[in-house]
């Protein structure tokens, strides 16, 4: 039986010991996802108390809504789901405008972003990098951040894309086709260059 449909075995048996209301089970559950899925909201939140805070509704509410879970794709993609859709309605409440201009950031970052195109990586090259780039990603929109997240960072194929975003793989390929564009220009703005 191969790794991926004993894990899902594991998960589906977790779920009904859940259902039947054994609590060390959803505790279980919880510690297997929660990294995971604070990134997804980190990711689309920008800060991290707001993203702990998104992490912890999340499992709420896939608590409260565990009893619908079919199983008809990973437990992980139907769980990005819910923090996918919490995180943008939250951001779609706040409404708030970015406090940093492209120019400010350009002006602050520009240098750094070139050394991460050009410089061999060292620790402290790559900690500043990461940073830069998450900096960056913070100026895309929701949808892309999520989508860039989940393929990039979590490492989702397509086909769970497709589930976790409700949309075709033709969407999804566009998708994130369209939000690597965006970044990419968002580089070469950074760089103030034609090219990459």
């Amino acid at each position: 039986m191969p790794m991926d449909e004993r894990a899902a075995i594991n998960e589906l048996s977790l779920i009904q010991r859940i259902l039947s209301g054994n609590r060390d089970a959803y505790a279980e559950l919880v510690r297997a996802h929660q990294a995971r899925t604070l990134r997804v909201c980190t990711a689309l939140l920008g800060d991290a108390m707001s993203a702990e805070d998104a992490a912890q509704d999340t499992f709420f509410k896939a608590y409260q809504s565990l009893a619908s879970f079919r199983g008809q794709s990973a437990f992980s993609t139907w769980l990005y789901r819910i923090a996918a859709n919490h995180c943008l309605d939250l951001l779609r409440k706040r409404q708030r405008e970015r406090t940093e201009s492209w120019d400010a950031l350009i002006e602050e970052s520009g240098e750094q972003l070139h050394d991460l195109l050009v410089a061999p990586p060292d620790p402290q090259t790559v900690a500043a990098n990461t940073e830069l780039i998450q900096r960056a990603l913070a100026h895309l929109t929701p949808e892309y951040r999520l989508i860039l997240t989940l393929r990039e960072v979590e490492g989702l194929s397509y086909q769970e894309l497709a589930i976790a975003l409700h949309c075709s793989l033709d969407a999804v390929k566009a998708r994130l086709r369209r939000a690597r564009q965006d970044l990419l220009e968002r580089v070469r703005h950074f760089l103030g260059a034609g090219s990459v």
